[in-house]
């Protein structure tokens, strides 16, 4: 090869080698900038996990509005029983207990709603923990502990995810064996 085409065949590789180095540097910006979105997105949920005050009431004002709904065509039905029959025998007692019932009805319902609160924020706070622990490559334990989150909870919900039966047991079990057969041969 001869000198000009040798200087050619460098400016050439240099002129790509500039190319790609560019490229490159787009793409760690553009990564760079979905990091930060998403970390600010992510540190956003892990302050504010739960639902809004204004979800609650609307959760909370639906349930115990079907309830209440229920319980009072219960109690219309009643008194147009008591109106068509002219009879009023047991009608106390029967409004007694739909009130009883209602009232255990609305506590259970309260009960549940606020479980589902609970549950719905930390479900939220472990999704943003795992998507912090995806963007910087740290482990969720880490965080979890730094958040003050035991990591009993953290596994729980690692442990529910895994595959159990014959077959994950049994490539479980051969990689295993594969692992310390070729540890015993090195």
């Amino acid at each position: 090869m001869g000198r000009g085409a040798q200087a050619h065949t460098l400016q050439l590789t240099d002129q790509q080698l500039a190319n790609t180095n560019a490229l490159n540097q787009q793409f760690l910006n553009q990564q760079q900038q979905t990091g930060n979105t998403l970390n600010s997105q992510y540190q956003s949920i892990l302050a504010n996990p739960g639902l809004s005050s204004a979800d609650q009431a609307a959760i909370t004002g639906q349930s115990q509005g079907s309830i209440a709904s229920a319980f009072d065509s219960l109690q219309q039905a009643a008194q147009n029983r008591v109106a068509a029959t002219n009879n009023s025998a047991g009608f106390a007692d029967l409004t007694d207990e739909l009130a009883r019932q209602k009232g255990i009805a609305e506590g259970n319902q309260a009960a549940q709603n606020q479980l589902t609160f609970d549950n719905t924020a930390f479900n939220r706070q472990m999704s943003a923990l795992q998507g912090l622990s995806g963007l910087y490559g740290v482990d969720s334990n880490l965080l979890g502990r730094t958040l003050g989150i035991p990591s009993q909870l953290l596994n729980t919900a690692a442990n529910a995810s895994r595959s159990t039966g014959f077959f994950p047991s049994l490539a479980s079990s051969a990689g295993g064996t594969l692992g310390s057969l070729a540890g015993g041969l090195l």
